[in-house]
C-alpha cells in the first residue's frame, strides 16, 4: 500500500495532517513509551492517527 502513491492520496484524505502514517511515525511512538524516563507511564491509550479522528 504504501508505494501506491494514488490509494495514498486517498488514504490522506480524512487525515487532519494529510498523508498517511509511514512506520517512523509509529516508531517514534514506541521509543518514546520504551525510554526510562517514561517508567510511570502505565496504562494508557496513545492515539496515533494523524488526527484522523478530532
Amino acid at each position: 500500500m504504501r508505494d501506491n502513491p494514488e490509494l495514498n492520496k486517498t488514504l490522506a484524505v480524512p487525515v487532519a495532517l494529510g498523508r498517511v502514517g509511514q512506520p517512523d511515525d509509529i516508531g517514534d511512538a514506541v521509543a518514546m513509551l520504551l525510554s526510562p524516563e517514561r517508567a510511570w507511564v502505565a496504562g494508557q491509550r496513545i492515539a496515533a492517527s494523524g488526527r484522523m479522528m478530532l
